[in-house]
């Protein structure tokens, strides 16, 4: 199973919750998206940890079966769609979460998040927790 973290299954995961250890050690690939890397980033930013969280983060990124996804036509032309159809229906999520979503479409993973939104896309496959 290939599954992409979102920035709050990564929290979570860190801050000790079981559900998502278990998805992710069920996992075969795992992805991470840059732009949930930036929002990861820019928390630790404004926390007291910066040099800790950095320093897990970069641990966690260089374990087997991880896999850092960039932003490349493709995720740019999925990214396209969603918004658009989101801008259609009146249903708009944050961007950043519609580009999170461009990155699980194109890799063909389940999407492992705590936000409902998400279930706002046509063609995202989601983590059942």
């Amino acid at each position: 199973m290939k599954i992409a973290l979102d920035t709050n299954a990564y929290s979570s995961f860190m801050a000790g919750d079981t559900s998502i250890l278990d998805a992710i050690v069920e996992s075969e690939i795992l992805y991470l998206s840059t732009v949930m890397l930036g929002e990861l980033y820019a928390g630790f930013r404004g926390g007291n940890k910066y040099s800790a969280n950095v320093g897990e983060l970069l641990s966690f990124t260089r374990k087997e079966g991880v896999r850092i996804v960039d932003v490349t036509i493709d995720t740019a032309e999925i990214f396209g769609e969603i918004k658009a159809e989101l801008g259609r229906r009146g249903t708009m999520i944050p961007l950043n979460d519609i580009w999170i979503a461009a990155h699980a479409i194109e890799t063909g993973a389940k999407l492992v998040t705590y936000d409902r939104h998400f279930s706002r896309i046509a063609g995202l496959r989601l983590w059942d927790n």
